[in-house]
């Protein structure tokens, strides 16, 4: 009885199981992953709670015009009107926080819709969705970002609404491939000689496999976004002043960077290491998902 007892082989809890699961997965991450995961989180902090941080109101002159960094209790200086660039800076850095989460949803959403119909679908429903997808992919996106925008009139609303115009495409594309290379596999014509419906073998098959290439996707798009955002918001294309956003904050401040450099360069560095760690950050999550 004791030596079968010895041959009945270990059942690991779930919780175990799923320790275990993340622990391989977090090994699968380079050093640099981890690096920029911890700066996401420092940042993605600091946007939340900017309000509570902030030493001073955004936007309402707190000092003397362009006093240097760690002058005069302001940690990145004041700028040509005296607004303390460390609070303009946590409140932009939300600002572009919640724009890339706002039109990466939005891409996900709507694009990942239009690639599920397509896959699914196929056909002529396939052939239209994927014509329309197509020709907003061949025309440049920020180009016709600033389109809209010219023609809405700059705000922070126009902005995000017009990215998000140009951005799903590139979902829709991801999600089609993967319904299409999953519905080739033996498990889906199992499912459908099973009895399993459209709808059934869609949600319940299909679109499961599909959500790990879109969510690395979105991951590193993050980046891409925040760029993009800041790159309008340089323009003038964004809220108006004294609005803090990042890009217009470089944009004004340029003029001044060989006498007064941090004007313009606390900003740009705030979306240097915003988009950096967002990359980073992406790469670790696509490491930690492969099978590899």
């Amino acid at each position: 009885m004791a030596v079968a007892e010895a041959f009945v082989p270990t059942v690991p809890r779930r919780g175990t199981a799923r320790l275990g699961g993340a622990s391989r997965a977090l090994g699968r991450t380079t050093v640099a992953d981890k690096v920029g995961l911890g700066l996401l989180a420092v940042l993605v902090l600091a946007g939340i709670f900017a309000p509570l941080i902030a030493p001073y109101n955004p936007i309402v002159p707190s000092g003397i015009p362009f006093t240097p960094p760690l002058t005069g209790g302001h940690l990145m200086g004041t700028d040509e009107i005296g607004f303390d660039i460390f609070s303009r800076v946590l409140y932009g850095l939300r600002t572009s926080l919640v724009g890339a989460v706002v039109v990466v949803t939005s891409g996900v959403v709507i694009g990942g819709t239009v690639g599920l119909v397509a896959g699914v679908v196929g056909g002529w429903v396939d052939t239209v969705l994927m014509r329309i997808t197509d020709l907003f992919l061949a025309l440049p996106g920020p180009v016709l970002a600033i389109a809209f925008v010219a023609a809405l009139g700059p705000s922070e609303f126009h902005t995000l609404l017009a990215v998000a115009i140009v951005w799903w495409p590139f979902y829709a594309r991801i999600m089609r491939g993967e319904i299409r290379a999953l519905a080739a596999r033996p498990h889906l014509e199992a499912a459908r000689l099973a009895g399993a419906g459209p709808y059934r073998r869609a949600f319940r098959h299909l679109l499961p496999g599909a959500v790990p290439a879109i969510v690395v996707t979105a991951s590193l798009d993050v980046g891409n976004l925040v760029l993009t955002l800041a790159g309008l918001s340089f323009l003038g294309l964004g809220a108006p002043a004294p609005a803090p956003e990042l890009g217009a904050m470089a944009a004004r401040g340029l003029q001044f960077l060989l006498q007064e450099w941090w004007v313009p360069v606390m900003p740009a560095l705030v979306v240097f290491l915003l988009t950096m760690a967002s990359n980073l950050s992406g790469d670790g999550l696509n490491n930690a998902m492969s099978d590899k």
